[in-house]
């Protein structure tokens, strides 16, 4: 089959290279792009996170400094890294005295005064840490009690001791929680986090605390003794907290615990006050990807990055990037958070919203019958199996199995088979391949005429007029015999993932065809203007490629509703409907 194919489907390597910060230039300096919000709806934000800052505000031995650039460049860096909230993990000052407090809340308002969302929590450090929540008024809480998050666009409240918080931040369409909990928290703390939760049970929630885990022996992340009250108390019964952060002990690390629920629960300690400079302020972002299901997360100091020259213990601070780090969390979010936030399923679409102005033919796997109305009927030839399975954008609720045996027809007289499409036209379908598919170049859409048929004989004439096929490695190839050109025009897909349903799209405007999967256009697309298909009034073969009239390969695979249309559609007209 690929000999005749007159050139092979090409394949590449992408190079690895060495992250750098996305504020890095090759100066080292801080590019500023000011914005007073993040974005809400990306499907990729950053979680901020700042561990302990204690030794840079220890009475006359520290210097703001570090931290202040740290938060100027959160500030600047909302738009470009779509920051959406930022967490402080306790231990802001070294003796939890008043003007220490004092100084560090100044560096603060530099949220503040942008209303950018962020929370701060005490550590053992900020207060006597012999007490608990109950403790009454300190210059801890004087400064940054619920008093100073009045006008804080994601602070919703705090415990009526005023040590424990939480917020709720929009990212992604949706709100996520963060809990700020104190270094030692109380029965009546407990109490009060568990109805904060009871109240929000759809929200992911982040709890952020000052003490959990520290590195054990191995490397590998820990409970303390502290840290399993708050395990046993409450992450373990509560299956919406899927990430815990705490700073307190060194060096970092991290683990996976598993809850009552039997979900994962990532748990991770950060803190770098024991390195040069008490750290150098260093923050970690937490960089969410929806799409790819996977937090990114590294750790840098801005302050340094933003200096013209370092020394030479600075060079070696400026990001971190060991294991415990530079490193990479995957998460299923939807299969993680189905539990307590289950996405529903989209209801099935009538086929009167699916019949758009020049639809031709409209299948579905429940029926032969065109539900057009148009007469453009199926008709069976072998085995092809009806089944539940579908895209979860699909606007009907099944499919169809071709197991390489069998495919579909549109019958002699079906008005579509002497179509030609010259004002332009849109296929649409829903596929999946099975694992280890082996069978490449199988068709989903095909005139069972050759070009020669339609007097061609450009390229091979025994191809057939139009045919869409899956290549090897689940690429797709669009090739035509246009209207007006003797040569064929010929479109491909890159290798799609097989046990993974797809939307795929052939759209002609009447002078040139570009191919979509799931709703993005592909790269080659050719410029050659291809208008129409040319036709001798064959049958189209669903599920099937034909060679010089004789059907050769039944597809391999599912396929879902699949709708052709006489004109371009626009994305949001395709069937997701998305």
């Amino acid at each position: 089959m690929t000999s005749r194919r007159t050139f092979l489907l090409g394949t590449g390597a992408a190079a690895a290279g060495t992250l750098v910060p996305a504020t890095a230039t090759a100066q080292g300096t801080e590019p500023e792009t000011r914005t007073a919000r993040p974005d809400a709806g990306r499907d990729r934000f950053t979680l901020a996170v700042i561990p302990d800052t204690q030794y840079l505000f220890d009475r006359d031995r520290g210097n703001a400094e570090p931290l202040d650039a740290a938060l100027r460049h959160l500030v600047d860096r909302t738009a470009a890294d779509n920051i959406v909230f930022t967490a402080h993990l306790g231990d802001l000052t070294e003796n939890g005295l008043k003007g220490e407090i004092e100084d560090v809340g100044r560096s603060f308002r530099a949220l503040d005064r942008r209303r950018v969302g962020y929370s701060v929590l005490a550590g053992n450090h900020d207060l006597d840490a012999r007490t608990d929540d109950q403790r009454g008024r300190t210059p801890y809480l004087d400064e940054f009690g619920p008093r100073r998050f009045r006008d804080s666009p994601t602070f919703r409240g705090a415990s009526p001791d005023g040590y424990n918080s939480y917020h709720v931040f929009r990212a992604a369409g949706r709100e996520w929680l963060v809990l700020a909990l104190d270094w030692r928290m109380s029965d009546k703390g407990f109490a009060w986090t568990r109805d904060v939760l009871a109240r929000n049970p759809k929200l992911p929630v982040v709890l952020t605390t000052h003490e959990f885990v520290h590195a054990g022996d191995a490397g590998e992340a820990e409970l303390s003794d502290y840290g399993r009250r708050l395990w046993e108390g409450l992450v373990k019964d509560h299956d919406q907290i899927f990430l815990t952060l705490n700073g307190h002990f060194w060096p970092p690390a991290r683990t996976v615990l598993t809850n009552a629920a039997g979900n994962d629960v990532h748990v991770h300690i950060t803190n770098y006050q024991d390195r040069y400079y008490g750290g150098s302020a260093m923050i970690r972002l937490y960089e969410f990807d929806l799409a790819r299901n996977t937090i990114d997360v590294r750790t840098y100091s801005p302050w340094l990055l933003g200096k013209s020259s370092l020394n030479a213990l600075e060079r070696k601070e400026v990001e971190l990037t060991g294991d415990a780090d530079r490193f990479s969390v995957p998460i299923d979010f939807e299969r993680r958070f189905a539990g307590f936030a289950p996405v529903p399923p989209r209801p099935e679409r009538p086929v009167r919203q699916l019949l758009v102005p020049g639809t031709v033919a409209y299948w579905r796997a429940d029926s032969l019958k065109d539900l057009s109305g148009n007469g453009n009927d199926l008709r069976q030839v072998g085995a092809v199996t009806a089944t539940a399975e579908h895209h979860r954008d699909s606007p009907s609720r099944a499919s169809r199995f071709f197991g390489k045996e069998g495919y579909l027809s549109t019958v002699d007289n079906a008005p579509m088979n002497r179509l030609t499409f010259e004002r332009g036209y849109t296929v649409e379908a829903f596929i999946k391949l099975p694992a280890g598919f082996d069978h490449p170049w199988c068709g989903l859409l095909t005139k069972l005429a050759p070009g020669a048929a339609a007097g061609k004989t450009g390229d091979d004439p025994k191809e057939p007029i139009a045919t869409l096929n899956v290549a090897g490695g689940g690429g797709l190839q669009w090739a035509v015999f246009p209207k007006g050109r003797n040569e064929m025009s010929t479109n491909w897909g890159h290798e799609m993932a097989y046990g993974t349903w797809w939307h795929v799209a052939v759209v002609n405007d009447g002078r040139r065809t570009k191919l979509y999967v799931e709703g993005a256009e592909l790269l080659r697309n050719p410029s050659t203007p291809a208008t129409g298909i040319a036709t001798a009034g064959d049958p189209w073969l669903v599920g099937a490629y034909a060679y010089d009239r004789v059907v050769e390969k039944s597809f391999h695979g599912w396929i879902g509703e699949m709708r052709v249309v006489d004109r371009a559609l626009p994305v949001d007209r395709f069937l997701t409907g998305r």
